[in-house]
């Protein structure tokens, strides 16, 4: 059966504003050996899919820095410390990225994006009845265009390669159960 590692003691390296460098020094439970590890410290995150009324879902096309590439996702981001419900970090990034707002935010499932070496969860919700409300408010860094598709289409983007961000997927998974589940 696999333990837990006992941490020994864990120090913060740097400080990113948007994440923090951990190196935890832990206790293998089967050896006895210890070693450091590094973890990122991030903030949980969501993921929203906005259907509308009439079974669209609102995608957007951002610019994304780490791959270099224009980037098909669902809207989302950070939970911010005063939002305190990732609920609430949903309607919020849903706003700002795409100046809708949802009729219900449900939440239909979470993944843990890379548990070898972050820290954090995201949570993806299903904006029910999504309807455009105000022009979308980016910050500073941000350009965002809308693309409203039918939901039919997802899977055939996702196979082809338009829509490749892996919470993004993760978060069409989870939907794909939502339904089937009758909710």
């Amino acid at each position: 059966m696999v333990e837990a590692w006992r941490q020994l003691d864990s120090e913060i390296v740097e400080d990113y504003q948007i994440f923090r460098l951990r190196r935890d020094h832990s206790r293998s439970p089967e050896t006895g050996e210890a070693h450091h590890f590094y973890v990122l410290e991030a903030p949980n995150w969501v993921n929203v899919i906005p259907v509308t009324p009439e079974g669209k879902v609102v995608l957007i096309r951002q610019y994304r820095h780490g791959t270099g590439e224009v980037s098909l996702e669902i809207p989302g981001g950070m939970v911010d410390g005063e939002d305190g419900d990732p609920a609430v970090a949903a309607e919020r990034e849903l706003l700002e990225e795409t100046g809708y707002r949802a009729a219900a935010m449900i939440p239909i499932g979470h993944v843990t994006p890379n548990p070898a070496i972050l820290d954090n969860y995201c949570y993806t919700f299903l904006a029910q009845d999504a309807r455009p409300v105000a022009p979308p408010q980016f910050d500073g860094a941000e350009y965002i265009e809308l693309a409203v598709t039918d939901l039919a289409e997802i899977p055939a983007l996702i196979s082809s390669g338009q829509i490749t961000h892996a919470l993004v997927v993760a978060a069409f998974y989870h939907y794909e159960h939502y339904q089937e589940r009758g909710n």
